[in-house]
C-alpha cells in the first residue's frame, strides 16, 4: 500500500463529505479544488498555503466548498513569475464563465506555472487526469485549442507566446524535465 495515496484518498473523502453550499456541491470542479487542498496539505506542488488566492477568495472557497476545520497548509516553493499577470488574464479570458471557481482556478493555474515540473505536479494534483478535467471544465475554449495533446503548461506558454508575438518564450525548459520523451504523448 502507498501511504501517501491512502492519506490523499482519506483527506479527499473527508473534504468532499463536508456539508457545502448547494452551489458548491453542484460545481463539477469541487473535486479538483479538494485535490488541490489535499496536495498542498501533503506538501505537494508549488502553491502557497492559500493556493495563490487572495485571503478573501481563499476564505470564500473554504466557507462555501469545505466548511469546517482547515487542513494544515504551508507555503510551497513557488514564487511570482514575470508573466504571472499575463497568464492569469489569458486564463480569465478563456474561462467558461459559469462559476466563481473558474476565477479561483485561473489564479491557481497561473501561479503554478512558476514550477519546473508538469503542471499537474506543480498544482499538487494526484494525476494528470485531474488537470484535464480542470482545463476542459473551467477553460473549455482554451482546452479545445490544444489539438496536439500537448502537456498543459507547455501548451499554455506556447499559446501565450504565439499570441503575444514573443519569440523567446519563458516556457520551462525541456532539458530540465525527467519526462522529456513523454511531452507529446497522450495523457494517461
Amino acid at each position: 500500500m502507498n501511504p501517501s495515496h491512502d492519506c490523499r484518498s482519506l483527506l479527499m473523502a473527508e473534504l468532499l463529505n463536508r456539508p457545502a453550499t448547494a452551489q458548491a456541491v453542484a460545481d463539477p470542479l469541487r473535486p479538483v479544488l479538494a485535490s488541490l487542498l489535499v496536495g498542498r496539505s501533503l506538501h505537494q506542488g508549488v502553491l502557497t498555503a492559500a493556493l495563490g488566492l487572495s485571503g478573501q477568495a481563499f476564505q470564500t472557497l473554504w466557507h462555501d466548498y469545505f466548511p469546517g476545520e482547515h487542513l494544515a497548509l504551508q507555503n510551497g516553493p513557488g514564487e511570482d513569475i514575470a508573466e504571472l499577470e499575463d497568464l492569469l488574464n489569458l486564463l480569465l479570458e478563456y474561462r467558461a464563465g459559469l462559476r466563481e471557481s473558474e476565477v479561483w482556478l485561473a489564479h491557481i493555474v497561473a501561479y503554478s506555472c512558476c514550477g519546473r515540473n508538469h503542471l499537474w505536479q506543480d498544482l499538487g494534483l494526484a494525476h494528470r487526469n485531474e488537470l484535464s478535467v480542470l482545463m476542459t471544465t473551467a477553460f473549455p475554449a482554451l482546452a479545445s485549442l490544444n489539438v496536439g495533446d500537448m502537456k498543459w503548461k507547455k501548451f499554455i506558454y506556447h499559446f501565450y507566446c504565439k499570441r503575444e508575438g514573443i519569440y523567446v518564450c519563458p516556457v520551462p525548459s525541456c532539458a530540465e524535465c525527467a519526462d522529456h520523451a513523454k511531452c507529446f504523448s497522450p495523457e494517461v
